[in-house]
């Protein structure tokens, strides 16, 4: 699938408004890409509840797990599942809340400046070919769409906020991710 950008939404994926979201000090100034993972119940996929739970539409009940983060309010601007499939849950143009405390190169609130995506795993799980081949198409729109993200300035959670997070986690493979950007 050829993929877009069209009034900061992505055309090929499916879109699912979060209300956990606002707008940037300054659009213009996306020069970040954030990695994350995120499976929910914990590692177990195909479910829809990260969608409920970045749409705040979580029952709490439902799990054990999902009475600890009943009161969070986050989001992504695109969540890859692990079919490949794209969901985009925040406009580029506004702040998906994904990072929390965090900074890149002296300069913190990476939410203000990045963009966030995450995709279905976990720290211990192997992602799949269609994550990567998602990822690496998204990857590219995104870096001829915004002049100031390069390649040096995508990082994951876990670079900005090393005390606090591990993902994508050790089964991420940067150098096959990398390597495909640059093809």
């Amino acid at each position: 699938m050829e993929l877009s950008i069209a009034n900061d939404i992505l055309i090929g994926a499916q879109l699912l408004e979060s209300p956990n979201q606002n707008a940037r000090p300054d659009s213009a100034d996306i020069e970040l890409l954030v990695i994350h993972n995120i499976s929910l119940p914990p590692g177990e996929f195909g479910t829809s509840a990260i969608q409920q739970f970045f749409c705040n539409e979580l029952n709490s009940e439902s799990h054990p797990f999902y009475k600890e983060i009943a009161d969070l309010k986050v989001s992504a601007h695109l969540l890859i599942d692990r079919e490949g499939r794209l969901t985009q849950f925040v406009p580029f143009s506004n702040r998906a809340w994904h990072a929390g405390e965090s900074l890149f190169c002296e300069r913190d609130n990476c939410n203000d400046y990045s963009i966030g995506i995450e995709l279905e795993g976990t720290d211990f799980d192997p992602f799949t070919d269609n994550q990567y081949a998602s990822l690496v198409g998204v990857t590219q729109l995104l870096l001829s769409t915004y002049p100031l993200m390069s390649i040096d300035k995508i990082v994951g959670h876990s670079d900005i906020a090393p005390d606090r997070k591990t993902d994508p986690g050790p089964c991420f493979d940067w150098d096959r991710y990398k390597r495909s950007l640059s093809t």
